[in-house]
């Protein structure tokens, strides 16, 4: 016969101490194949579909704001549609992160990026998001993988970074909105990368990712510097393989990972006391970013 499982009154309040710091949200949200997982009906365009989202989770990552500058329409949509406690973590203009410029011609020299670091590119996508400062959980600066042509070192790139952060607090352009930074480079996440970020008050992104070594086998390394806003991103291994799986309807789960117990774990460690976790899953990580934050939760 099933027996009810019966906790103490300081177990239970041990649990719900957890689950309050912990929000579970999706990288990006405009998703027709989500009706009705969390949509009753299809939205007239992308943001219109906020307002039922922020009936079901509490934060989002903004991911198109990687690949332009905001539009500050849009930033003021966004707040509107969203209740005042609703967070958003955005990532940062490409821009800012590349080293060198794009270019098609793969065998072509590569050319330095202009706006690298920029504090004047900064400063303008603060001006575009500004209807949306006091909901911005954490700004994020993803960086893609640095070969040595684009970056020399750990020490090169640390430093590119102290010079950025000096300047922004000079001239009191963090404030307002926490950076956070997105390393994709696995041999750069060292104890001495770590401790930059917590001397600087930066934030580091926790990416499950492909080619970077697990986020639980990082935290267990450098859990005493984390400081007290972190994002986690479950992103997922090949993107083209689990597309052709789901044919582009996120509504199932394709890939389930054996390893969300030890996901959990590190998000219950990271939520202890004030620090505050804020948990995006993609739709290409399990197949279905809605229904993997159901498996992960229940596992909490």
């Amino acid at each position: 016969m099933w027996e009810p499982l019966i906790l103490t009154q300081k177990e239970t309040d041990a649990i719900l101490s957890v689950m309050a710091q912990i929000e579970f949200g999706t990288c990006s949200w405009n998703y027709d194949s989500w009706i009705p997982l969390v949509y009753t009906r299809k939205a007239s365009h992308s943001a219109a579909y906020l307002k039922e989202y922020s009936e079901r989770y509490r934060t989002v990552e903004v991911d198109s704001w990687f690949y332009s500058l905001p539009n500050p329409a849009d930033a003021a949509e966004y707040d509107a549609l969203t209740p005042g406690d609703f967070t958003f973590s955005c990532k940062l203009t490409e821009t800012l992160s590349l080293t060198h410029e794009r270019s098609r011609d793969k065998t072509a020299p590569l050319i330095p990026n202009p706006s690298f670091l920029s504090t004047d590119v900064y400063r303008h996508y603060l001006e575009a998001t500004k209807p949306l400062h006091s909901k911005i959980f954490l700004a994020e600066l993803e960086f893609e993988y640095l070969n040595k042509q684009k970056m020399a070192s750990l020490s090169e790139f640390m430093k590119a970074l102290d010079a950025f952060a000096t300047v922004l607090d000079t001239e009191n352009l963090r404030d307002t909105v926490p950076l956070a930074i997105e390393c994709r480079n696995a041999n750069y996440l060292t104890r001495e990368y770590f401790q930059f970020l917590k001397d600087r008050g930066i934030a580091h992104v926790f990416s499950e990712k492909l080619y970077l070594p697990h986020i639980y086998e990082l935290y267990s390394k450098f859990a005493d510097l984390i400081g007290e806003r972190v994002a986690v991103r479950l992103l997922g291994g090949d993107r083209k393989e689990i597309e052709t799986k789901t044919k582009g309807n996120w509504n199932e789960i394709v890939e389930p990972k054996q390893d969300l117990p030890e996901i959990a774990g590190m998000l219950r460690d990271l939520a202890q006391g004030s620090r505050l976790v804020k948990v995006y899953l993609n739709n290409h990580y399990e197949g279905s970013a809605p229904k993997s934050i159901d498996r992960l939760s229940a596992l909490l």
